[in-house]
């Protein structure tokens, strides 16, 4: 036993099936890479040049939608007006995504919506916390401007408010059902890791979403690895129907380096049709370079790979800031 045991920074609780007692993990999946492969792949010097910036045109949202309409932020910032209520998932308006406001992945598009134009916010889904999925600015702005609910795993809660004090936090663990004004939202697993410095390496859970509405189930991943397909399969197996599931397709070469906790285009489309959904939003792309591909090849990647596995195009869309898409009914 060692003489000074590791200490969770953000949760203290009993071993699971995914936590030890110090960290969480991905059973039966694998760990993220070392520091010596972060190394190999930074000065592997084949980072396509991204440009300097790309114009956006944003989007003026309607204070409510009766059915459900997804407008895109940016990376994974969406806007999802759902019977009457509006949601944001990972929501980051920073121009970084990094501990501090001078260095890190600057973003190359503008937010697709400004701040002046978010309707009412009732809730935020924040998936993990990474930089670019949790930004404490910007939930501190949304808790001054809307003092919505947030949704989050097990430690980030944590995180959370002692950034943000008072900001109202629903935590909860994989499997566990919270309550959203009388809609179930259940937390399934995915295939991640987190950390937001050298010292806390999965000290707080990620987690996939699935929302129960009057107009359909939605499934959301902030981020995942494609792990054989079980975040798919599970949520499949456990939940039925989704009318409309938000996947991660970014971030993903060099593969050696980011297969485990980055699924690419082609993995994204086999796990939507796994999965059963009737529409995709594709998201994680194009707003923070974070790794070796170019800009456009996510987007690229994905109208091959729904073409190769005969699926039709308009029903998995990668949509730019500012876009907005009213998701068909369920046939």
């Amino acid at each position: 036993m060692p003489l000074f045991p590791a200490r969770n920074h953000y949760y203290s609780g009993q071993p699971t099936d995914h936590f030890d007692g110090t960290t969480f993990f991905n059973p039966g999946g694998a760990a993220p890479k070392g520091f010596r492969d972060l190394l190999r792949w930074q000065f592997n010097g084949a980072r396509e040049r991204w440009p300097a910036e790309v114009p956006v045109t944003p989007a003026r949202p309607d204070a409510t939608v009766a059915d459900l309409r997804v407008t895109m932020v940016g990376h994974a910032t969406l806007l999802i007006q759902v019977a009457g209520h509006n949601i944001l998932t990972d929501p980051v308006w920073s121009d970084r995504c990094s501990p501090v406001r001078f260095a890190g992945p600057r973003r190359v598009t503008a937010p697709g919506i400004a701040w002046a134009d978010l309707p009412r916010i009732d809730a935020v889904l924040l998936s993990h916390n990474h930089y670019d999925h949790l930004d404490v600015d910007t939930l501190a702005h949304l808790k001054r401007e809307h003092d919505p609910e947030v949704f989050t795993p097990l430690g980030n809660d944590s995180i959370v408010q002692a950034a943000v004090p008072g900001m109202r936090c629903r935590v909860g663990d994989w499997g566990d059902m919270l309550d959203f004004d009388g809609w179930r939202l259940h937390l399934d697993p995915c295939h991640r890791w987190s950390a937001r410095g050298t010292r806390d390496r999965s000290h707080a859970l990620w987690a996939a979403f699935t929302l129960e509405t009057p107009v359909g189930r939605l499934f959301h991943i902030g981020d995942t690895g494609f792990d054989a397909g079980r975040p798919y399969t599970r949520a499949r197996d456990r939940h039925g129907a989704i009318r409309l599931a938000i996947l991660p397709i970014g971030a993903y070469a060099p593969r050696w380096f980011m297969a485990d906790q980055h699924q690419n285009p082609a993995e994204a489309v086999e796990g939507f049709r796994l999965l059963g959904a009737d529409h995709a939003v594709a998201h994680h792309w194009g707003t923070f370079q974070l790794t070796d591909e170019s800009r456009r090849a996510p987007p690229d990647a994905l109208t091959i790979a729904l073409d190769n596995q005969g699926v039709p195009a308009d029903r998995f869309r990668a949509l730019p800031p500012g876009a907005s898409w009213d998701i068909p009914a369920r046939g």
